[in-house]
């Protein structure tokens, strides 16, 4: 029997601890790497731009879509309770099991991993120990999100505001102090583990996983206040703060520095930028920016993911359901919920590729993206009158029929270029059935 904790949560989300946690949660390590490899495979850096600004429409019209469904869904769970909703039980669970055994252990393991490896960088330390301030970054992260949430919204907060402050210097530095034509210039050389002038359909691509993470705010709706107008509100100012952040650094880098220099430089291409801005302590300082941009990204992964298991545990859809779906009494937190994932992360640093296992959890993430944007026409017709909608997205139907093409151009690009990781993806994801069947099967014979 499906219960509800929704009046026990601590509602402690307002719009700029939400807004906070839809920019801190895109905004990771990918502003800072990215502009090698988009550059490369655009060929030029105009294109380039258009690239990353297609990427952003994408991202935004994908989020209004999800922002309309979510305004008139306003309860825990995300895209695992609008599928069951829109779909019914079983498209649900699967919405579900993807996000909590597959792909958010594999993200919070991926940025911690990666966290470490830049901490031994940074502090000269050995690349053994790596793995080990990566496990202690997440544990951290793990402590904050285990008291009341106030404390994790207030971190998401700050944790954002310093990571956009070197991002504004870096846009204010290209745009003022730049020598280049920041348009026009052509990719001459080839970029190390990228395939150059791959065009404009490979760049947006590439751009579409640097922006991906927004809907992580939909899994906590229930901690958010009046989450019917701030659920919208914060997606779409959120991406709209994203595109800007992301397109003035592409373009304040191709005014600072060569396109084929960009290039050859790859993910060290902010660094050198920020040390010719600032100098040595500088660069260092975009060093310890980009910590904590992490931090503030994978506290946005341990906030969100956990709150989907929550709400499969209330709904009787996981084993030990009754130990996933308590919150902890004095933090009204669901810690069970949160650590078993924390634990799953931590496995995955040390017996699999984390990198490689989010990349695979691509096609099927997008693939659930693509049944909530079809709801929106679902719950259209289901309330022609709109008496349960807060937010309507403008331009309707076109809105979602952008968003529907862009995603199936990422499905498409990933069964060309990753068959194999599509076909493990769909594995791990149908694993879950036979699970759904024995709770089922369990809950009968009781």
């Amino acid at each position: 029997m499906e219960r509800n904790h929704e009046s026990e949560l601590n509602r402690g989300f307002g719009i700029w601890s939400s807004l906070a946690l839809v920019v801190g949660t895109i905004i990771g390590s990918g502003l800072f790497f990215k502009q090698g490899s988009v550059l490369a495979t655009a060929g030029n850096t105009t294109v380039a731009l258009w690239a990353w600004i297609a990427g952003g429409i994408l991202t935004l019209t994908s989020g209004m879509s999800v922002a309309e469904v979510g305004s008139q869904m306003p309860k825990t769970g995300g895209i695992y309770y609008y599928i069951e909703k829109l779909y019914g039980r079983t498209a649900g669970y699967l919405a579900g099991w993807m996000q909590v055994i597959f792909y958010g252990p594999a993200m919070m393991g991926a940025i911690s991993a990666y966290f470490g490896v830049l901490f031994v960088s940074l502090f000269g330390l050995p690349a053994s120990t790596s793995i080990w301030y990566g496990i202690a970054a997440l544990l951290c992260v793990t402590v904050i999100n285990s008291i009341p949430n106030h404390f994790s919204a207030g971190f998401q907060v700050i944790t954002t505001t310093i990571k956009l402050l070197p991002i504004a210097a870096l846009i204010i530095f290209g745009l003022f102090f730049g020598h280049h034509d920041a348009l026009g210039q052509s990719v001459t050389v080839m970029a190390k583990g990228v395939s150059a002038g791959g065009g404009f359909g490979v760049a947006v691509l590439s751009t579409l996983f640097a922006y991906d993470g927004w809907v992580t705010l939909a899994n906590i709706s229930g901690e958010i206040k009046n989450p019917q107008k701030t659920l919208p509100r914060a997606i779409v100012f959120g991406i709209l703060i994203v595109i800007v952040a992301y397109v003035g650094v592409s373009y304040g880098a191709y005014r600072s520095l060569d396109a084929n220099q960009i290039v050859d430089l790859g993910e060290n291409t902010t660094l050198t930028m920020a040390t010719n801005a600032f100098g040595y302590w500088g660069g260092r300082l975009l060093s310890v920016a980009i910590l904590i941009s992490i931090l503030g990204t994978l506290n946005g992964k341990v906030v969100s993911f956990p709150r989907v298991l929550f709400a499969m545990a209330e709904n009787g859809d996981f084993p030990f359901a009754n130990t996933f779906s308590k919150l902890s009494k004095r933090s009204k937190t669901p810690n069970a919920a949160i650590w078993l994932m924390v634990a799953i992360g931590i496995l995955m640093m040390f017996f699999t590729n984390p990198d490689e296992l989010t990349n695979y959890a691509v096609f099927i993430t997008f693939l659930f993206y693509m049944l909530v944007l079809f709801g929106t026409f679902i719950m259209r017709r289901r309330d022609p009158e709109g008496s349960n909608r807060t937010f309507s997205m403008p331009l309707y139907p076109w809105i979602p029929i952008i968003a529907i093409l862009g995603s199936l151009y990422v499905e498409i690009s990933e069964v060309l270029n990753d068959f194999k990781g599509v076909v493990i993806s769909l594995f791990i994801v149908l694993l879950g059935y036979p699970v759904l069947k024995y709770l089922q099967w369990s809950r009968h014979k009781k």
